[in-house]
């Protein structure tokens, strides 16, 4: 098994792919918690079939991935929190109708342009083979840049995150942390769709945090331990996709299952524990 590792970082486009993959990973399971507590974590869904079709119209202009699909999910993200706060069409609704209008439009495009090939698969669940040193490069100085903000304003993000009224009522500008969560993920979803695909890339904001939030109640304990699992997750995932030839997107959200059933068996069985423990002192 560990013999394998060498071999597979020999080879490099995997160490393209790793290395986008990871600080990806990272900033999804940061902005993951704030998004599943803010019950925003189907934004993530709704951004990537907005990526999809950012793609399509790319290859239809014949033009770099990156410079159509940055601007235009960050357009994205922002419409669907602003029509989440002060339209009449809410929460999942107005993500159902932006999303499925983007995926639309997309297969459309590319119907029309390139006819419905391989290029449809890799932009719907993913290819490490798409990634070139621009792609690598660009994506690097983004994954930073996200991770920078999100630290700098972690104590913000926090705030809002966890009481965006008291928040509002000490001062706060919660309207631009809001949209500072919407543009992080925005970009964050643009830089792991070229890995995981516009169908399995949020599966890398829900899952890590969903896990961490089985065994930890602090905010910042399941940050750190969203970051942990999903870079964990998604190295576990690449390693399997090597050896068994199964597509990298499916199989990073295979092992996120299998760590968030691992976590909640762990959970159930703390909670009957400390269950039984309360009824023994009870009945002494």
């Amino acid at each position: 098994m560990f013999e394998i590792i060498p071999e597979m970082f020999s080879y490099q486009f995997l160490v393209r792919a790793f290395t986008v993959g990871a600080l990806v990973s990272i900033c999804a399971a940061l902005l993951g918690v704030s998004l599943v507590l803010k019950r925003y974590s189907m934004i993530g869904d709704g951004l990537s079939h907005v990526g999809f079709g950012s793609l399509a119209l790319a290859t239809a202009l014949h033009t770099t991935p990156l410079s159509v699909a940055i601007p235009v999910v960050i357009a994205a993200a922002f419409l669907l929190l602003r029509m989440s706060e002060n339209s009449k069409i809410k929460g999942d609704a107005a993500v159902a109708l932006i999303s499925t209008g983007a995926l639309a439009v997309g297969v459309i495009i590319i119907s029309q342009t390139t006819g419905m090939n391989t290029d449809v698969c890799n932009y719907l669940f993913g290819s490490i083979l798409v990634m070139n040193k621009i792609d690598v490069y660009l994506s690097i100085a983004l994954s930073i840049i996200v991770l920078v903000l999100f630290i700098l304003f972690y104590h913000n993000l926090f705030a809002v995150t966890f009481d965006e009224t008291f928040a509002k009522a000490t001062g706060m500008n919660t309207g631009l942390y809001n949209m500072l969560i919407a543009f992080l993920t925005a970009l964050t979803i643009v830089l792991g769709m070229r890995i995981m695909g516009a169908m399995l890339i949020s599966s890398l904001i829900i899952f890590p945090a969903l896990s961490s939030m089985r065994l930890f109640k602090k905010f910042r304990s399941v940050t750190v331990c969203s970051a942990l699992i999903s870079i964990l997750c998604f190295f576990t995932g690449i390693v399997i996709s090597y050896i068994y030839a199964t597509p990298t997107g499916a199989s990073v959200v295979l092992v996120n299952i299998i760590v968030f059933a691992l976590f909640w068996l762990i959970e159930t069985m703390r909670n009957s524990a400390i269950i039984n423990k309360y009824r023994r002192e009870n009945h002494a």
